[in-house]
């Protein structure tokens, strides 16, 4: 049975650019205006780059959330593939048996085959099984062995991730839209990169300064950088004082937020302007556009103002909120290092971090003037962060006008 030989593509760790990226790489691709294997960093930008989104979700049975955007949303994947003119061959179907033969062909016929099964049944994610709910998200299988009872993943961590035949296959069969999904990469054209970075460089400065392309204009962009800052200043419906003044709510939107903004979330502790930084610097030679240079350093002065809002959200100031927090940092480095080989640690890091929210319900250890200080300060960081993202893309709208 399939495995690839000498796989080593473990770089990448957005899941949409990882499994472009990685397949890309095993499958021999060459960037044309570097020789080398295509970076996250060129994909991220050609993907339509960084922006900010700011959303609000509150189940019946669920903890709420804060979730917050850094990247274009909007169909990335499927626009890396048609900016760069990358064809692929898309092979579903709703039976089981025929599932797992398209995957096997799939490997033998020397393809890095990108899927999309339900992460919840991979057990090195350590999430809980939910009946009503799930997520898939693209990851590259590199190996299948039914004989063996094994199968191979690449997916965000350094190291490879093996999981039993059983379990990917019923996670590729879980969700209707991707149930036995699998996509089959073929060769981008090279002409088409010029183009492909002007699009990217364009769609980042709209969807900071314009109207998005769905959705309410509040929720992306500088706008939503305003909003977000209204709802830590006010006590108006929807306000971060009337939603989650204290306790659990509270505790559960600033783990949420600090993990859509950070690693835990496939990102980096600067909001990802220092992975877009990388692409300015590669578009200023593939473009021969030299002031793109310029705006790759305000990113990554903007990134830096990102770390100061992270800190603000879980302040090692707060030893209650700092254990949080560094549950979740090492949950994460355990994870991006070894693999699942650290399974016990990781799930105990979850265990802890349900614990505070429990233990928060009848006693959260800060007054209520101290939560307000909270509040003032995380107002305070994205104020900083939203100066310098403003500065950043008015001089990337004025590099590429």
């Amino acid at each position: 049975m399939p495995t690839l030989e000498n796989f080593s593509q473990f770089e990448g760790r957005y899941w949409d650019t990882a499994a472009i990226r990685n397949a890309l790489d095993y499958q021999g691709v060459k960037a044309p205006h570097t020789g080398e294997p295509f970076s996250e960093a060129m994909l991220l930008g050609i993907s339509g780059g960084i922006t900010f989104g700011y959303f609000t979700f509150h189940y019946k049975g669920y903890d709420p959330q804060v979730n917050l955007l850094t990247r274009n949303t909007f169909g990335p994947m499927e626009t890396i593939f048609d900016r760069l003119g990358i064809a692929r061959d898309a092979r579903q179907t709703a039976s089981a048996d025929k599932g797992r033969q398209n995957l096997i062909d799939a490997l033998e016929e020397g393809y890095a085959p990108v899927a999309s099964p339900d992460g919840s049944l991979l057990p090195y994610n350590a999430l809980p099984y939910d009946s009503a709910n799930w997520y898939t998200m693209p990851l590259v299988i590199f190996g299948y062995e039914p004989d063996k009872g094994e199968a191979y993943i690449s997916d965000r961590s350094r190291v490879p991730l093996t999981v039993s035949a059983e379990d990917l296959d019923k996670a590729r069969g879980r969700v209707k839209k991707d149930k036995q999904r699998l996509l089959l990469l073929g060769h981008p054209e090279e002409a088409k990169l010029a183009d492909a970075i002007r699009q990217g460089l364009e769609d980042c400065v709209r969807l900071m300064t314009e109207k998005p392309p769905k959705g309410s204009a509040k929720n992306f962009g500088l706008r939503a950088m305003a909003h977000w800052g209204e709802m830590l200043e006010k006590k108006s419906k929807g306000s971060w004082a009337r939603e989650y003044p204290t306790g659990r709510p509270l505790l559960a939107v600033l783990i949420s937020s600090y993990t859509f903004l950070g690693p835990a979330f496939g990102k980096t502790m600067a909001a990802e302007r220092d992975v877009y930084a990388d692409f300015l610097d590669e578009a200023a030679g593939a473009l021969n556009l030299p002031a793109l240079e310029n705006v790759a350093l305000r990113y990554r002065k903007a990134g830096e103002t990102w770390r100061g809002l992270l800190g603000a959200l879980l302040p090692q100031s707060v030893p209650f909120l700092k254990d949080v927090r560094d549950n979740i940092d090492r949950k994460t480095d355990l994870f991006i290092e070894q693999g699942a080989a650290q399974l016990d640690e990781i799930v105990a890091c979850y265990d802890r971090i349900e614990a505070a929210k429990t233990a928060s319900e009848s006693d959260f250890p800060m007054t209520e003037a101290e939560i307000a200080d909270l509040r003032d300060e995380i107002r305070a960081q994205l104020a900083n962060v939203r100066e310098a993202e403003e500065e950043a893309v008015l001089a990337l709208k004025a590099a590429i006008a």
